[in-house]
C-alpha cells in the first residue's frame, strides 16, 4: 500500500494546468474574470473581490502565518464552525490552488470523518480538485476506521467513473473496514468484486480477508480459501499470511490445524520470525502446554532471533496462567538484565499473578518499578486487587503506597480505592491515617464522580462515620454521608449512628432532620436512635419537640421503655404543657404501660383543675378498661377542698354512672361542697342518684337541702326528695365502704 511520505508532501510542486470550477455550480464575479487567467495573482482575487459584491456571502480574508500550515488551519475552521457556503468561501479564500498534498492533509488532519467527507465531496463537486488514487484511498480508510462503510463502498465503485483506476489497496482497505465492524459477509463479497472487476488478488487481499473472517472464529471459511489461494489462484503464500492464520486458528482453539500450518510454512522454507514465534508461544500457553512454549522460546534464541518485549510478556503470562509465579519472575529478571524494558501490559500481566501466589513483597517491588518507569497499565483493575491482598497480608503502609502510585502515574483514584484503605485502617484502630483519607475523598469530590467503577463499601464508611459520631464529629461524618446519599446509598445503620452523634452532641434538630430523611426514603430506624434523640431534646429543655420525636417513634413500630415515658410526662408537666402530658399518658396506657401511676393521678387533677373535665373523664374511663382504676376518693376530695364543685359533680356523677366504688364520706363531702356554694338544684340532682344507686344515707345536711329548695321556690324538688329519704329509711343501708373496681360494668 503506497502512502504520501511527509518529506514528500513537502516538496511537491503543483503543476501549471489551468484551474477551471465547474460551469454548474454558483461562482462570484470575482471568479469569473480569472477564468481566463491559468495563474491568477492572489492580491488581484482581494481587490476584485473588494470591488464587485458577489451574490454568496463575502468569505473571510484569513493571512495565513508561516507557524500554522495552510492544512492546519482548514482542518481549525472546519472543527470550530459549521460547514455552509461562507465557511466554504473562506477556505477558498486562502487556497490559491488545491493540490493534491493539501487535499490529503486535510483530509489526514480533519478532527472528525464528517469534516473529512465534507470537504473531500466539496473539492470535487466545486470543481477544486479532481481526487487521484492517493485522496481517495485516504477517504477510504478514514471511513473505514470509523466504520462508515456505506460511504466507503460508493467511493470505491464510483472510481471507475471518475476516471481514478481500482487497485488492490484501496479493496484492502475496505476489506479491512468491513472487519473492523465485524461484518464478515460484506468483507468477503467485496474480495469476491475484486474478481469480477478485474483487479487482481494477491497475497496481500488474501491477508486482509484471513484476517477478517478468523477474528470472528470462522476457521472452516479462512481453510477453504487458503486452499483456493494455493490451488486455483496460485497465489504464495508469504511469512505474515502464515502469521494470521496461525493467530486465528489458536484463537479459534484448532492446535492441530496451526500445527499442520507451521508445519507447511517449513516445507515452503519459509523462516519464522518473532512474531511467528510469540504467536506460537501464545497459543501453547492458551492450551496450557509449557513445555513446548518453552522449547520454542528456547529454539527462537537458538536461531539468533532476538526475543522482543512481545516475547517475553507472552512468556510471562503463560507463567503466571498455570501458576508457575516462580517462572514469570525469573522471565522478569531476565527480560531487564538483557534490557529489553517492561510495557505497561508486562506490569499489568505480573502484578495479579504476584497477588494471587501471596508474594506481596514481590508485588511492591514491581510496582515500584512501574512507578519509576511511569508506566501506567491499560488495566486500573489491578490497583484494586492490589489494595485489597495488601491489606489481606497486613502490610497497610503498602497499600497506602499503591494509592500514591495511582496519583503519580496519574490514574484517577476513585471512591472503592480510599474505602479499601479507610476499611482496614479503621480495623486496625489506626483512625487518625483513616480520618486523612477521608478528608481527601471530601474536599476532592471523589465519591460524587459519575464514572466510578469502585464505590466505598458500607464496611469502609459505616465504621469511619460510627468513629466521627462517637468522637464529637457528627458534623463531617454527616458531610460525607450526605455525599454517599447523592449517589443513592441509604443504609440504616449510618443514618442511626448520624442520628445518635447529634443527639449526644447536643443538636437534636440535626438528629430530628436525619430522622426525617429517613422517613421520606422508608428507612428503618433505631429505637435507642430514638431514645438519644429524645434525651437530647429532654435536656435542652424542649418538651414540644420531645412529644414530636416520641410520635415519630410510635409511627415507626418502637415502644418506648417505661422510664422514657416518665421523663417525657414530667418535663410536658412541669412546662405546664398538661394536655400534651395527658396526651402522652394516653399513649403510654394504650401500649400497656401500666407504671408512672403517680404521674397518671397528677396529670387527671391538674385537668380537673383547670377544667378540662371531658378529657380528664375521657382518660379516666380508659384507664378503667385497661384496669388502672385511679383514686377517685382523692380526686373528689381535692376537688372539693378547691371549691371545684362542677369538677366533682361532673366527676361523681361519672362514678355513680360507672357503678364505681367510692367511700360514702365522699359522698358528703361532695353534697356539702355544693349546698355550701349554693348550688342547690344540682346537690338535689346528684342525691337523688346517691339514693337510687345506693339506698338510704345519712347525710347530715339533708333536711338543710330540703329546707333551701323550699326556699328558692323548688317546692316539688323539697317534697320529691323528702318522701324518697322516707322510703329508703326503712330499707336497709347500703355501706360497703371502699373497694377497688376492676372496670366500669
Amino acid at each position: 500500500m503506497s502512502f504520501l511520505s511527509n518529506s514528500k508532501l513537502l516538496r511537491w510542486k503543483p503543476s501549471l494546468h489551468p484551474f477551471i470550477p465547474k460551469p454548474s455550480l454558483p461562482f462570484s464575479a470575482s471568479t469569473a474574470e480569472h477564468l481566463s487567467d491559468p495563474d491568477p495573482d492572489p492580491r488581484e482575487t482581494t481587490i476584485s473581490t473588494q470591488e464587485k459584491k458577489p451574490p454568496l456571502p463575502e468569505p473571510e480574508k484569513r493571512t495565513v502565518s508561516n507557524k500554522d500550515k495552510l492544512e492546519v488551519v482548514i482542518c481549525r475552521m472546519m472543527a470550530n464552525r459549521a460547514w455552509t457556503t461562507r465557511l466554504q468561501n473562506s477556505i477558498r479564500s486562502m487556497v490559491p490552488r488545491f493540490d493534491p498534498s493539501l487535499v490529503w492533509n486535510v483530509l489526514h488532519g480533519a478532527k472528525s470523518p464528517e469534516h473529512a467527507l465534507q470537504f473531500y465531496r466539496w473539492v470535487e463537486r466545486a470543481g477544486l480538485f479532481n481526487h487521484d488514487r492517493d485522496t481517495t484511498l485516504k477517504m477510504i480508510q478514514i471511513l473505514g476506521r470509523y466504520s462508515k462503510l456505506n460511504h466507503a463502498r460508493c467511493i470505491v465503485l464510483d472510481m471507475p467513473k471518475k476516471g481514478v483506476a481500482l487497485d488492490e489497496d484501496v479493496f484492502v482497505a475496505l476489506i479491512d473496514g468491513y472487519g473492523r465492524a465485524g461484518i464478515v459477509q460484506e468483507a468477503v463479497k467485496i474480495f469476491q468484486k475484486m474478481k469480477e472487476l478485474g483487479v487482481e488478488r494477491t497475497v496481500k487481499s488474501y491477508d486482509a480477508l484471513f484476517k477478517v473472517i478468523l477474528r470472528r472464529g470462522r476457521y472452516m471459511m479462512a481453510k477453504r480459501y487458503y486452499n483456493s489461494m494455493l490451488r486455483e489462484e496460485g497465489v504464495e503464500p508469504t511469512r505474515h499470511t502464515y502469521n494470521i492464520l496461525l493467530w486465528g486458528m489458536f484463537l479459534s482453539l484448532r492446535l492441530d490445524t496451526a500445527i499442520r500450518l507451521y508445519e507447511d510454512m517449513k516445507s515452503r522454507d519459509i523462516l519464522p520470525d518473532v512474531v511467528t514465534y510469540n504467536t506460537l508461544i501464545n497459543g501453547y500457553y492458551r492450551f496450557k502446554k509449557v513445555e513446548e512454549a518453552e522449547k520454542l522460546f528456547v529454539e527462537m534464541k537458538g536461531r539468533n532471533i532476538a526475543p522482543n518485549v512481545i516475547s517475553y510478556t507472552t512468556m510471562l503470562k503463560g507463567y503466571v496462567a498455570v501458576g508457575q509465579i516462580d517462572g514469570a519472575l525469573k522471565v522478569f529478571e531476565e527480560m531487564k538484565s538483557c534490557g529489553i524494558k517492561p510495557n505497561a501490559v508486562t506490569f499489568s500481566t505480573l502484578l495479579p499473578g504476584l497477588c494471587d501466589a501471596d508474594k506481596m513483597a514481590e508485588a511492591r517491588n514491581v510496582l515500584g518499578e512501574m512507578v519509576e518507569r511511569y508506566i501506567a497499565p491499560k488495566d486500573n483493575a489491578i490497583f484494586m486487587k492490589l489494595l485489597n491482598c495488601q491489606c489481606k497480608s497486613g502490610d497497610l503502609d503498602a497499600a497506602a503506597d499503591v494509592l500514591k502510585a495511582m496519583i503519580r502515574l496519574s490514574i484517577p483514584t476513585e471512591a472503592g480505592h480510599y474505602g479499601v484503605l479507610i476499611e482496614n485502617f479503621c480495623k486496625a484502630n489506626v483512625y487518625d491515617k483513616a480520618e486523612k483519607l477521608l478528608d481527601k475523598l471530601i474536599e476532592k469530590g471523589i465519591i460524587l464522580r459519575p464514572h466510578n467503577s469502585f464505590e466505598i463499601e458500607p464496611s469502609a464508611y459505616n465504621p469511619m462515620i460510627q468513629y466521627l459520631c462517637d468522637n464529637g464529629q457528627t458534623v463531617k461524618a454527616e458531610t460525607f454521608f450526605r455525599q454517599l446519599m447523592k449517589k443513592g446509598v441509604q443504609d440504616s445503620v449510618a443514618f442511626n449512628n448520624l442520628i445518635r452523634g447529634h443527639s449526644k452532641e447536643g443538636k437534636p434538630d440535626s438528629a430530628f432532620e436525619i430522622i426525617k430523611i429517613m422517613c421520606r426514603r422508608g428507612v428503618p430506624r433505631d429505637a435507642d436512635s430514638y431514645k438519644l434523640l429524645i434525651e437530647s431534646y429532654l435536656r435542652k429543655g424542649e418538651p414540644a419537640d420531645t412529644k414530636t420525636a416520641l410520635d415519630s417513634m410510635l409511627e415507626s413500630g418502637h415502644l418506648p421503655e417505661s422510664s422514657l415515658y416518665r421523663s417525657i410526662i414530667e418535663s410536658l408537666f412541669e412546662d405546664g404543657r398538661v394536655q400534651t402530658a395527658s396526651r402522652v399518658m394516653k399513649s403510654m396506657v394504650e401500649k400497656g404501660v401500666k407504671e408512672n401511676m403517680d404521674l397518671v393521678s397528677k396529670i387527671l387533677e391538674a385537668l380537673l383543675m383547670r377544667g378540662h373535665v371531658e378529657e380528664a373523664l375521657g382518660r379516666i374511663d380508659l384507664l378503667m378498661l385497661n384496669g388502672c382504676e385511679p383514686d377517685l376518693d382523692h380526686l373528689l376530695s381535692i376537688l372539693c377542698e378547691k371549691e371545684k364543685t362542677i369538677a366533682a359533680l361532673k366527676l361523681l356523677d361519672f362514678v355513680l354512672e360507672r357503678e364505681c366504688i367510692i367511700s360514702f364520706p365522699i359522698y358528703d363531702k361532695v353534697l356539702d361542697a355544693l349546698l355550701a356554694a349554693g348550688k342547690t338544684l344540682n346537690a338535689y340532682s346528684i342525691l337523688c342518684k346517691i339514693l337510687e344507686k345506693r339506698g338510704a344515707t345519712d347525710w347530715n345536711s339533708r333536711d338543710e337541702l330540703i329546707k333551701s329548695l323550699n326556699q328558692e321556690g323548688n317546692t316539688k324538688q323539697a317534697d320529691v326528695l323528702s318522701r324518697m329519704i322516707k322510703g329508703k329509711e326503712g330499707s336497709p343501708l347500703k355501706r360497703e365502704g371502699k373497694k377497688k373496681a376492676t372496670g366500669a360494668t
